[in-house]
């Protein structure tokens, strides 16, 4: 739950005092023992993120920048409500149904004003809080249709208490699940799934503080029970985001992470043996082999300045952006040869950044699975081979190698081995220099 206010470590009390002492036995239990092994995760609550991400993300959405003066703890964090907003770009939806109001609310209720209109529904448990933010929505010139809903629902198949709600609509464009706090129960969220039937073609699910014991459980659930939503866990800001796809009639699943895991050890190994039994032949006949790329510091931090520039431009109604690749032009223009993009991927914007001296290029990509990365290609200061290179700048992973004279860093909320698979498809599909 989140809300413009300092918020303390512990949830909201109930509106009912009453029903703190009906919990099951067996719900203490489940608290107690989440309590002690989630603690990490929930410390790690406590920051919301960068000041100046907050920042940036008001100024995108054309916010007054201390329109949220404080994030974490119960609140959601700059991630997640990053998430809200790329996705309401995206999918411009008609209809949007929030679990748990506040700092998430008024995000997304500008990103939508921002990005096509639409209706947002949100509910909540506390009633002064609904009260308060609907008033704080009002000062920003926002309507939602936000209502009061206590938790007296009882979800078939899942513990702790639901939303009490009512009068949905038929079809649901996404869902934000923000709430209800872990303490009514670590796997309440699960209850969360009552909607999803209810979910468009196409439709996505958000849910915040994924990372957690207990959401991580609930969405192992949800990949069991809905075989036609593919769910993908990304760790970036400070609690995860679980996101959902619903596809339409026909399309077959996402290829899975796990996919061949049995076997990949004994590829790995075969690989391993194959490449010491390569470079002792190698060395021994063709002398020694040059340096492996040694990740420049500088351009990292810029190929992860980049991707956040190109994720607030998608947010942004005034930034158009140009999808328009000509790699023969900016070769010729920049002296920079960008690898051929493999089958599947879609360019959403190409962008020419200043760079040390001298131009850099920025792609916002789309990968087969819907991975949104950015590939920033420039200058290498030293000659080296193409072995991609990983590394981590504030919650998102870069996959970093060079060609030649060419230095290439892929960004994205993935994880590292994803980053290290995808930057291997580009440096396999660089131009020979």
């Amino acid at each position: 739950m989140t809300s413009r206010e300092l918020t303390g470590l512990l949830s909201l009390r109930e509106s009912d005092p009453t029903l703190s002492f009906t919990r099951k036995a067996s719900d203490w239990a489940w608290r107690l023992t989440f309590g002690a092994i989630g603690w990490p995760w929930l410390l790690k609550s406590l920051h919301g993120g960068s000041k100046e991400d907050k920042r940036a993300l008001m100024t995108a959405l054309g916010l007054a920048p201390d329109s949220l003066p404080h994030l974490g703890s119960w609140k959601a964090d700059t991630g997640f409500l990053r998430h809200i907003v790329m996705h309401i770009a995206r999918l411009r939806p008609a209809v949007t149904v929030e679990l748990g109001a506040g700092a998430s609310t008024l995000v997304a209720a500008k990103a939508m004003a921002l990005h096509g209109g639409g209706t947002l529904i949100s509910f909540d448990q506390h009633t002064g809080f609904v009260e308060a933010t609907r008033k704080w929505l009002d000062e920003n010139g926002l309507t939602v249709d936000i209502r009061h809903a206590p938790l007296e629902a009882n979800i078939e198949g899942w513990p702790g208490r639901w939303y009490s709600v009512d009068r949905l609509p038929d079809r649901i464009d996404l869902i934000i699940i923000d709430g209800p706090p872990w303490s009514v129960h670590p796997l309440v969220r699960g209850a969360a799934d009552s909607l999803f039937r209810r979910l468009t073609p196409g439709g996505v699910i958000l849910l915040d503080d994924a990372a957690r014991p207990g959401e991580r459980l609930v969405a192992r659930r949800w990949r069991k029970r809905w075989l036609d939503i593919d769910f993908a866990l990304l760790q970036d800001g400070t609690k995860g985001t679980l996101v959902g796809v619903k596809r339409a009639a026909g399309v077959p699943p996402a290829p899975s992470a796990d996919a061949g895991r049995p076997f990949r050890h004994v590829l790995r190994a075969a690989g391993v043996a194959a490449l010491i039994a390569i470079g002792w032949i190698g060395r021994g006949a063709l002398g020694e082999f040059p340096e492996p790329a040694q990740a420049n510091s500088r351009f990292i931090d810029e190929a992860a300045a980049s991707h956040r520039t190109s994720l607030l431009r998608q947010a942004m109604v005034s930034q158009v952006e140009s999808t328009n690749l000509d790699s023969g032009e900016i070769a010729r223009s920049t002296g920079i040869h960008l690898p051929a993009l493999p089958k599947g991927w879609r360019v959403r914007d190409v962008q020419l950044y200043p760079a040390d001296g001298t131009s850099a290029v920025a792609l916002s990509l789309d990968t087969p699975r819907r991975e949104s990365v950015t590939l920033l290609a420039g200058r290498a200061e030293t000659p080296a081979e193409a072995i991609p290179l990983v590394t981590r700048r504030q919650g998102e992973n870069i996959a970093y190698w060079e060609n030649g004279d060419q230095a290439f860093a892929l960004t994205g909320t993935i994880n590292a081995r994803r980053a290290l698979e995808l930057a291997a498809m580009l440096a396999g599909n660089a131009p020979a220099r």
